[in-house]
């Protein structure tokens, strides 16, 4: 290891089981010579285990809802106490919809679950930075993380409202990442990962498909969470100080693909066989 963040402390939100994202960015940030707290709201701190990472760390856990001022309030004044002094960088990997767990469509939600949704997933970033603002609680060239898909630039059908989500995080991070630069020389970025196969991302419809479709896609192959835990490190390192108000694609080039040759021959392939099935049905 490098000792990237040696001396720096932070807060890391989202981290559920060892297939989330924001475990591995736990565990690399401890290799990277951190410290940290990590913070999860109550009934997914019941549903992973997140104690386990805690331990393995050697960090604090400190329950907290990211959609109440008053849980983040007390996470702040807690995180800045236990590791004794300002933050320097921050995770948010949060987020979920009602209304793909409940099978809505999307041209028919439930627009109770889609506030809920919103609230969670998106709000929250602003509601995060919000405090973190008001407390005074960032150093000097702190770092902001959120994570986001490329769903907030494209479409992505069955991803649902969590693309419009998405794209409203991202959309904070630009505008609340100018006045925390201005003010505080506190960057702010998202990083769109590749589809990657964590229990949050396991529950929209067709998830697998996205991730054969964005392997096949991308020149370099999909981004693994480790290897987002990596990009992660190096935003929250001293060697991306005037990275800011970024959406950055973590993503084997998908993003700047038009197709493929392996798309294109899965293509061809299946529409030279639908034309022989015409031909034999005609005859």
């Amino acid at each position: 290891m490098h000792n990237l963040l040696k001396g720096k402390r932070g807060i890391i939100f989202g981290a559920l089981d060892s297939k989330s994202i924001a475990w591995k960015v736990a565990e690399r940030a401890h290799e990277e010579g951190a410290t940290f707290v990590l913070t999860n709201a109550p009934v997914a701190m019941r549903l992973g285990t997140i104690k386990e990472l805690a331990e393995k760390t050697g960090s604090e856990v400190i329950p907290a809802d990211a959609t109440s001022m008053m849980d983040l309030e007390v996470l702040v004044d807690k995180a800045v106490e236990i590791l004794g002094g300002k933050i320097d960088f921050v995770l948010h990997s949060i987020g979920m919809s009602v209304n793909v767990r409940r099978g809505n469509h999307y041209t028919n939600q439930d627009y109770n679950f889609t506030k809920t949704g919103f609230d969670v997933s998106a709000l929250s970033f602003h509601r995060v930075m919000s405090m973190l603002h008001k407390k005074d609680a960032m150093n000097e060239w702190g770092s902001i993380v959120a994570l986001s898909y490329m769903a907030a630039q494209r479409v992505f059908p069955d991803y649902n409202d969590m693309a419009d989500n998405k794209a409203y995080l991202e959309s904070v991070a630009r505008s609340f990442g100018y006045f925390f630069g201005i003010e505080k020389k506190v960057r702010v970025n998202t990083i769109s990962q590749s589809p990657t196969p964590t229990t949050a991302g396991s529950g929209v419809k067709g998830f697998d498909g996205f991730i054969a479709y964005a392997e096949k896609m991308s020149p370099l192959g999909n981004a693994t969470a480790l290897e987002c835990a990596d990009y992660t490190i190096s935003l929250f390192s001293d060697l991306t100080k005037k990275v800011t108000l970024q959406n950055l694609f973590h993503d084997g080039g998908f993003s700047n693909m038009g197709v493929s040759n392996p798309i294109m021959e899965n293509f061809m392939s299946t529409f030279e066989h639908e034309s022989d099935t015409i031909e034999e049905t005609d005859k």
